[in-house]
């Protein structure tokens, strides 16, 4: 090994789900929307001037309709370059005790990444035989505590009084909630951040508002914790968001008729789709996401998947312990979920 490799810091990086350019595939594996964005953000995109100038370091048009949006003051909203951006800089920010930060064995695998990178020392609390996060696992010293509602890529939603006991038992250290997919049915903890200031509330436009392409992501919490990661992004990179996402985002956010129209859709679909899935010998936990975490009695994930996938047909398989048996499927048009169900019938018959 040469002297200027042995500087260079080693980590295992996260693995996102297949992104296959295929024309006339069933793409279920990245909970991404089926839909299109409001019609107001494609109205929008051919009024974006101005790219010549750099765009507000503060994003402060995208911050206020946000703050306004969700009853807040704008010094309690911070943008990122998607929630990963956000939870990025979160971690960055407030994870920097000697004691560990606690997060669930099973949940958003970038946690363990962004603490192995940022050299933070970490814990990951079993979830228990149903696949739930044991809050007294929680109530111990530690450095920071993250876990998604609901937990992904279980699709189970603790109630708000669940969170603000974890919260409760933490007055000295941050707690972050990744409310990444809260829009499918689960209920937010945000009044909770009137009461703790120590609690931060993570969102993205990728999944309820069909803007992963864009890359936008946000949180909310008291004005010291919102006033902190502005420091550090500003001590990183202070153009971090582009004008256009900045302009789409509010156009976005200002069309609430088509954003709860669509995602009643998606509850809709979900809950026939989970109706036809236990009829064919699947199980799996209550969703209050964009997607299930399923089991077949007698066909293995890794069969199911890999068959699939000759089909175009895309789900996402995790070769990982406790849940190597499991698919997470996304829920896609009602004319996706058909298809997949007449294959999945296929192969259960055959």
């Amino acid at each position: 090994m040469k002297e200027w490799q042995k500087n260079i810091r080693k980590v295992t990086p996260y693995v996102p789900g297949e992104q296959p350019k295929k024309e006339n595939m069933i793409k279920l594996n990245t909970n991404e929307n089926p839909y299109p964005p409001s019609p107001r953000v494609e109205e929008m995109r051919g009024q974006i001037d101005n790219l010549r100038l750099y765009p507000d370091p503060t994003v402060g048009k995208l911050v206020g309709t946000l703050a306004e949006y969700h009853g807040l003051k704008p010094e309690q909203v911070f943008v990122g370059v998607g929630s990963d951006d956000v939870l990025a800089m979160a971690f960055m920010t407030f994870f920097n005790s000697d004691k560990p930060i606690l997060f669930p064995d099973i949940t958003y695998s970038f946690y363990d990444v962004w603490a192995e990178l940022y050299r933070i020392p970490y814990e990951q609390l079993p979830l228990d035989d149903s696949f739930r996060i044991v809050k007294e696992d929680y109530y111990k010293a530690n450095g920071g505590v993250i876990f998604p509602n609901p937990n992904a890529p279980t699709a189970i939603c603790e109630p708000v009084s669940f969170v603000e006991d974890i919260v409760k038992h933490n007055p000295d250290s941050v707690v972050i909630v990744d409310e990444a997919y809260i829009d499918f049915g689960g209920e937010s903890c945000l009044p909770l951040t009137k009461q703790y200031d120590n609690l931060l509330v993570v969102r993205t436009f990728s999944k309820s508002r069909s803007l992963a392409g864009l890359r936008i992501g946000y949180c909310m919490g008291s004005p010291e914790l919102i006033q902190a990661l502005n420091d550090v992004k500003q001590s990183f990179n202070s153009y971090t968001m582009n004008q256009a996402a900045i302009e789409l985002g509010c156009a976005s956010v200002g069309d609430e008729p088509y954003f709860r129209e669509h995602i009643e859709k998606i509850i809709k679909t979900r809950e026939w789709f989970c109706g036809e899935m236990q009829k064919l010998g699947f199980s799996f936990p209550e969703s209050k996401a964009n997607f299930i975490f399923a089991t077949h009695e007698t066909l293995k994930a890794k069969y199911i998947f890999e068959e699939a996938k000759k089909r175009d047909i895309y789900v996402r398989y995790f070769d990982k312990p406790r849940i190597d048996n499991y698919l997470r499927i996304t829920i896609g048009t009602d004319e996706e979920m058909k298809k997949l169900l007449q294959f999945l019938k296929e192969l259960v018959n055959s």
